[in-house]
């Protein structure tokens, strides 16, 4: 993993994090394994505003910043709708809708973070920061309760 860049990482866990949405969509993943790539989508989140947004306003990604924040708020919406809907036993058509925006909600923000953002971060992290953040994207965990900046 060292040898690959923050972006990369993102990147990918941009990827499995769609196939899974997929992959749940189309009754091929359980409840539960479902709810773990939630968290992934949760602490990913963290990881970018807690971890690498405030470098990349230093860097001058202020207004992109400011985008990705509020489509994180977004999301996060739909997931807790989603986790709700999931843990009370409401699957099925009831989260059809969800999963839908989700994804939708996903290819626009990925759409332009991959190409603006992580860019940006690959060259203005510094090297402890990418190691930092490289070592919690291998085994660490979101803060207990924490939510995004402009969660709703």
């Amino acid at each position: 993993m060292d040898e690959q860049t923050v972006g990369a990482i993102l990147e990918a866990e941009h990827r499995s994090i769609d196939e899974d949405i997929v992959r749940f969509g189309n009754g091929e993943m359980p409840d539960e394994a479902f709810r773990a790539s939630m968290d992934l989508l949760r602490r990913h989140i963290y990881v970018e505003e807690a971890m690498m947004f405030p470098q990349l306003r230093e860097a001058g990604l202020v207004m992109p910043i400011m985008v990705m924040e509020r489509e994180h708020g977004e999301i996060w919406s739909v997931l807790d709708a989603l986790q709700t809907a999931i843990t009370d036993g409401s699957a099925g058509a009831d989260v059809t809708g969800d999963l839908e925006a989700l994804t939708t909600l996903l290819e626009n923000h990925n759409a332009k973070e991959e190409p603006i953002v992580y860019p940006v971060a690959n060259r203005a992290l510094s090297s402890y920061d990418a190691t930092v953040i490289k070592d919690f994207l291998a085994s660490g965990t979101m803060p207990y309760g924490w939510t995004c900046a402009r969660a709703v």
